[in-house]
């Protein structure tokens, strides 16, 4: 298989499902994972734990700590949970916020139509890149996104609009990102990624290597309450396997004008259409390509 290039832009330090999905990118043979950037709240301790993972996996990344808050005023500033467990690793400590968006622009601009932007956090560093240099859409290979729901019944049963979390968080960046033109978009949206919860026992081994361990103990916070559900994963697994998962291309618009339904995001399915959605995941495929992965 031929190797990617791969920029991550993650939340790390909540969800386990990040800390999940760069192991995955760590491990995979055929990822060439160039950067990681970081948005939310503290992005500095996001970046560190980002780090920290990446040295128990033994690898030294570039990792960028971003943009810190949303585009407009919010009171909402998520923090962390997982940055508590930073004195159990090794990890770098001279991160600075707002620095994510210069580095990222800069390795796009040197390496051309190669880079796969990989969004698993919400979407203001993107958006924050693309105003800054209009170019950079064009010179991206592809892009894919963990946001949406795109199902009545996930509608239904889901908290909304909050636990559409990565575009409710900035739905104005979510909106730019959007209505932007880049060559390949595909979203995975909740109506997929929720198939994929995963009680730890189903897998005793999954954290016995050094950077499962990583994984596990800046997730520990997250697992107190919740189960794993392997959201950020799918997203990266596509990149390299496409298959476990099935699509539609059509048009998405993002709701950042209505209170009630801030961020949702809708789809017209239409040939024409520059966006494509995944509508259905293998989820047998997908666990066994991820411990394939993982626990080789």
């Amino acid at each position: 298989m031929t190797s990617k290039k791969v920029w991550l832009d993650t939340d790390i330090g909540g969800d386990i499902d990040d800390a999940l999905c760069l192991a995955y990118l760590l491990r995979h043979p055929s990822c060439e994972l160039i950067g990681v950037t970081t948005v939310g709240g503290e992005v500095e301790k996001r970046a560190m734990v980002a780090d920290a993972i990446c040295k128990a996996a033994g690898k030294s990344i570039p990792i960028y700590a971003g943009t810190d808050k949303q585009l407009l005023p919010s009171g909402m500033y998520p923090t962390p949970d997982g940055a508590v467990k930073l004195s159990n690793w090794e990890h770098e400590t001279s991160f600075q916020k707002y620095q994510a968006v210069d580095f990222m622009r800069k390795t796009i601009h040197e390496n051309p139509y190669e880079i796969s932007l990989l969004a698993i956090g919400h979407l203001t560093n993107i958006a924050l890149l693309f105003l800054i240099d209009p170019e950079i859409p064009k010179l991206i290979k592809e892009l894919y996104i963990m946001s949406g729901v795109f199902s009545e019944e996930s509608e239904n049963r889901l908290d909304l609009p909050e636990a559409n979390w990565n575009s409710w968080l900035d739905p104005h960046a979510c909106a730019i990102v959007y209505n932007t033109n880049v060559p390949i978009i595909k979203t995975f949206g909740l109506n997929v990624t929720t198939k994929l919860m995963l009680n730890r026992h189903e897998k005793d081994d999954l954290f016995s290597s050094d950077i499962m361990r990583a994984v596990e103990d800046f997730g520990s916070p997250w697992l107190e309450n919740n189960d794993m559900t392997f959201h950020d994963p799918l997203v990266a697994a596509c990149l390299f396997e496409p298959q476990l998962c099935e699509y539609q291309r059509g048009f998405i618009d993002v709701d950042f004008k209505t209170e009630q339904r801030l961020g949702m995001m809708s789809f017209r399915e239409s040939d024409a259409g520059s966006h494509q959605i995944a509508t259905a995941v293998n989820r047998n495929h997908f666990f066994e390509h991820y411990f394939s992965v993982i626990c080789k």
